[in-house]
């Protein structure tokens, strides 16, 4: 009998680099797995076999992108709480490194910056629709845009893990930036979901003069660290903090902060509560809503999906805010 957990679980690493092989291989592998988990035993154990085969047939792009490993071999800030990963539980195991890809604008065009995408849930499948295809399309609007996999938020680190693999891209954008033929301090990130709670707990824990060693002592500091580790920008789709967690705000240097949220989509309710409590310390917000629109609704035209136009908005919108912030001089 086939396991269909580990079908699917073997799957995520497909999905994760998607810049690696086709995308319409990986669209249409991304139905098999909807098919797959909402069939019956006996047809699912079919569609498996099918899912498993498909993916024996998958091969790279000839000129496919290698990782790009955000920590060095023996160097990652970690709690070591995370050791084993039942039944597959989690799309990521104890053993996984968090790394990027890089997508880039030809020498001919003038980047007005760069965005980070981290898209939501446990990553896999989410991946290709609102990291992936969400890179190209801040490409298409003039961005250096690069795509983060990271350990994810509370599933199962802790928000100084996921935020310090943030941060650790942050900083390598930064070091980098004439090589990417941008400024230094126009970095933008943007988070989808479980991605925008990732986004928030970079600057929770890694905005102002916080370090690396205030969270994780025994971690050796690079030269990386001279950089700093917080967005200029915060973009959050559909991922404001849950209704009434609270933030100590001590140390936190929040920057202006765009949300965008279906008027469909329960985490409006989270918004209501986030929106207040940014605004009572002072910090910029910008709220969009869409109406008619759900929750995961970013990047989906890749899937053919057009359902819901009025939630495409949500990409000039976000360019303007980014653009309006640094001609202002506040990044």
């Amino acid at each position: 009998m086939i396991d269909v957990k580990q079908a699917q679980h073997r799957s995520v690493t497909y999905f994760e680099d998607a810049p690696c092989y086709p995308i319409d291989k990986l669209v249409e592998l991304h139905g098999m797995r909807q098919r797959m988990l909402e069939a019956d035993a006996d047809r699912q154990q079919e569609l498996a076999e099918e899912y498993i085969a498909f993916m024996d047939g998958l091969e790279k792009l000839p000129d496919a992108p290698e990782r790009i490993y955000l920590w060095p071999e023996g160097n990652m800030p970690r709690t070591g709480n995370y050791v084993d990963n039942p039944d597959y539980r989690y799309n990521h195991d104890p053993e996984f490194r968090p790394y990027m890809y890089e997508f880039l604008l030809p020498e001919d065009i003038t980047p007005k910056g760069a965005v980070i995408l981290c898209a939501g849930g446990d990553h896999g499948d989410c991946v290709i629709h609102e990291a992936y295809q969400s890179c190209l399309d801040f490409n298409r609007l003039g961005y250096q845009s690069f795509m983060l996999l990271n350990r994810t938020n509370m599933m199962p680190y802790t928000g100084q893990e996921c935020g310090a693999d943030a941060a650790r891209l942050i900083r390598m954008i930064r070091k980098n930036a004439a090589r990417y033929r941008i400024k230094e301090n126009q970095v933008a990130f943007a988070g989808f979901s479980n991605g925008g709670l990732t986004g928030e707990e970079c600057i929770r824990y890694y905005s102002g003069t916080q370090k690396v060693t205030d969270h994780f002592p025994d971690y050796r500091p690079d030269e990386l660290d001279d950089y700093y580790g917080a967005p200029d920008a915060f973009i959050c789709v559909y991922g404001p903090r849950w209704e009434g967690k609270e933030i100590d705000y001590t140390g936190v240097v929040y920057p202006p902060v765009m949300y965008a949220v279906g008027m469909e989509d329960k985490a409006l309710d989270n918004l209501h509560w986030a929106y207040r409590d940014l605004l009572e310390h002072g910090i910029r917000a910008e709220v969009h809503t869409f109406t008619g629109v759900p929750h995961g609704q970013a990047g989906v035209s890749v899937f053919g999906n057009y359902e819901y136009p009025n939630f495409e908005l949500w990409l000039p919108l976000a360019d303007a805010f980014m653009q309006r912030i640094y001609r202002k001089g506040q990044a």
